[in-house]
């Protein structure tokens, strides 16, 4: 069968042979044992509704194999047998070009270089998943290839529950990720859910079909240390910036410590992602030994270097061990995915990679333990450094919420309203007061062409945007401006490219429609191909956290959802391709809620319309919220936002003197 056969068959009706366990690609840890033998049953009974009854007796001992060997049924055996990977978009069978963009979209979310697990259909974060398994995948590709642009896809948390009639100016597809009731949004809530094939977790952009592999947060990275060595009033050539995590998110800390131009040790503790990185380029060196480590970050500092090195290992091994070499330590972070701290997301010290999973699965309360054991040795190493000099910032992955959970020291000595750890988020202190609240955000594209020199064009394109309008910007986001010119102009030679062809780069509102009309105005011309919009969740509006996004949120309002809420409702009728809303995200199932979007450009005057309509209110929306929160940059962007669009009309706080109150 043909590649466009296989996509246009789905579930096959006779059963394909079953699939070897691939050793040398980077598994799922197995999943802890949570269901009862009665809910095992109803997990067997919910995977196989998928299939015709003739097949039941012989899939169903292999899915409960699954579900005891893996803790979920992953279907393995429905793997498909060509590769997975981001086709140009004219290779994919259908009736709609924006469904053929969107599948176009999983498989890159799939891609071998892209996920971080891709037999188990999760591209990041150690749980964010596309699908729960692979009957749902083969489903929704068969629905994609199948609908009108007269027809709405909607997913439930991986399960296409099927075709609705609609019309063309509504979204192709409509995806929830873990909306559970929120008395039911605890950690072992998800294992349950999770592993009766009901819910998933969908991460951000994991869930929605629009991760673009690591550089999404290269950009993001880069941002934060060259503001944070800005911060310290600090060159960053010869600085030391120390963290942990190369997975598929905290994999681009090296490259970026290397675009800013310091120093960059990154502690990992699976040696397969490790090496996976270094063999994509993402990181310089590898030592697996402390003296050895410590030597070379020595001749590094001497020599001024820009380097990148991981550490195979504990980073609470290179806190300590750098602390006794009285090892200076510029700036400090970590990004493992503690969001996930019971299930892969974090490792304890003193004990194998291999004995870890092994007692994660077999015996978890002691896992806890000694994940908790952990945290508390790693707060007190980053509090010896902190003494004297170091800048640590939380990385927005629940480090500190977990540490303070363990019963570690991190909490603030006089806490205040929103600030009760000793450390801020990074959002707290750079990116929520430098770029969120001037409506800066991660926006993106992809050129479903396939096409290297579609990508180069839509660069040059971006960055004779951003230039022009550079001439006329106002002082307070002049350095928001220059940042991302620099980072577009270096964008190829930096070599940020893993999966499809795309790219990122902080905007705001006027450069974001700017950006995508002229790229529209290319396609209608015929000089590139269509393009997707997207942008990461970690965003002006998307997403509402407490302990990331808004972070920098002190008004009271911290715990609140309604932004996300409304800016995937929002985006809906102002013209989304897709839009997606989630439970998760980068800092836990429960902590979050977050929601995005993807929109095609085909070049039409309908496309222009769109792009102009949505990409204002998504800003927009999220710049009014923190302005009503009385944050000066944001009151800033919302009233020049104002003078812009005069249909826009926006509640504005008014100041309280102090000793009124």
């Amino acid at each position: 069968m043909t590649f466009k056969e296989q996509i246009q068959q789905g579930i096959p009706d006779i059963l394909p042979q079953p699939k070897p366990y691939d050793a040398a690609i980077n598994h799922a840890p197995k999943r802890k044992e949570i269901l009862t033998a009665e809910e095992k049953k109803l997990a067997l009974r919910n995977a196989l509704r998928y299939f015709d009854p003739k097949h039941h007796s012989e899939l169903a001992p292999e899915f409960s194999q699954e579900l005891e060997q893996y803790g979920r049924i992953y279907m393995y055996r429905f793997r498909p047998d060509y590769k997975m990977y981001a086709r140009p978009i004219d290779e994919y069978p259908g009736k709609s070009e924006q469904a053929k963009a969107i599948m176009l979209m999983i498989q890159n979310n799939l891609d071998y270089a892209v996920a971080q697990h891709p037999h188990e259909l999760i591209t990041y974060g150690g749980n964010g998943a596309v699908f729960q398994n692979w009957a749902q995948y083969l489903l929704t590709m068969q629905y994609l290839s199948e609908m009108t642009d007269e027809q709405t896809l909607t997913m439930y948390s991986g399960h296409p529950m099927g075709l609705f009639p609609s019309h063309k100016e509504a979204p192709r597809v409509v995806v929830t990720n873990g909306m559970v009731i929120p008395n039911y949004s605890a950690p072992d809530d998800w294992e349950k859910m999770n592993a009766l094939g009901v819910s998933q977790y969908g991460q951000m952009t994991a869930g929605s079909y629009m991760y673009i592999g690591p550089q999404g947060i290269v950009h993001g990275t880069t941002i934060t240390v060259l503001n944070g060595f800005r911060k310290i009033k600090k060159n960053p050539k010869g600085g030391l910036f120390v963290t942990s995590g190369l997975g598929g998110m905290s994999g681009a800390q090296p490259k970026a410590g290397n675009i800013a131009g310091c120093i960059t040790v990154c502690a990992e503790v699976n040696p397969k992602i490790t090496h996976i990185r270094h063999s994509q380029g993402w990181i310089n060196e590898v030592i697996e030994d402390l003296d050895a480590l410590v030597q070379r970050v020595a001749l590094a500092k001497t020599n001024n270097e820009t380097v990148s090195i991981a550490y195979l290992g504990n980073v609470v091994d290179v806190w300590e061990r750098f602390d006794q070499e009285n090892m200076h330590i510029d700036l400090g972070s970590d990004q493992t995915s503690l969001h996930n701290p019971w299930a892969g997301g974090y490792y304890p010290a003193g004990i194998s990679f291999e004995e870890a999973n092994e007692m994660m699965a077999n015996q978890p309360e002691l896992f806890k333990e000694k994940v908790q054991e952990t945290l508390r040795r790693h707060a007190a190493a980053i509090n010896k450094h902190t003494a004297k000099g170091t800048y640590f910032f939380d990385y927005g992955n629940a480090f500190l919420l977990e540490a303070s959970r363990a019963g570690a020291d991190v909490m603030a000595e006089n806490p205040t309203l929103g600030r009760e750890f000793k450390y801020p988020s990074y959002v707290q202190d750079i990116m929520g007061p430098m770029c969120f609240d001037y409506g800066f955000g991660p926006f993106r594209w992809v050129c479903t062409s396939g096409k290297p020199e579609d990508l180069a064009k839509t660069d040059a394109i971006a960055c004779e945007v951003l230039e022009k309008m550079m001439e006329t910007s106002p002082e307070e986001i002049q350095q928001q401006m220059q940042d991302n010119i620099q980072w577009i102009k270096g964008a190829q030679e930096n070599k940020l490219v893993v999966g499809s062809q795309a790219r990122i780069l902080y905007a705001d509102a006027e450069g974001r429609t700017k950006i995508a009309e002229a790229f529209n105005q290319a396609i209608a011309k015929g000089e590139i191909g269509y393009v997707v919009l997207g942008r990461d969740h970690h965003d002006v509006s998307g997403t509402d956290s407490p302990y990331r996004e808004t972070s920098n949120i002190y008004d009271g309002s911290r715990f609140t959802a309604d932004m996300a809420i409304h800016n995937v409702i929002g985006d809906s009728f102002r013209g989304a391709t897709w839009v997606s809303i989630h439970n998760g995200g980068g800092v836990g199932w429960g902590e979050v809620i977050n929601g995005g979007f993807g929109m095609v450009l085909d070049g039409t005057k309908e496309a222009s319309k769109r792009l102009a309509s949505m990409l204002f209110w998504d800003v927009n929306n999220g710049i009014s919220r923190r302005s009503w929160a009385r944050n000066e940059g944001a009151i800033f962007a919302i009233k020049r936002a104002m003078e812009v669009e005069p249909l826009l009309k926006v509640t504005l706080p008014n100041a309280v003197e102090d000793h009124l109150l």
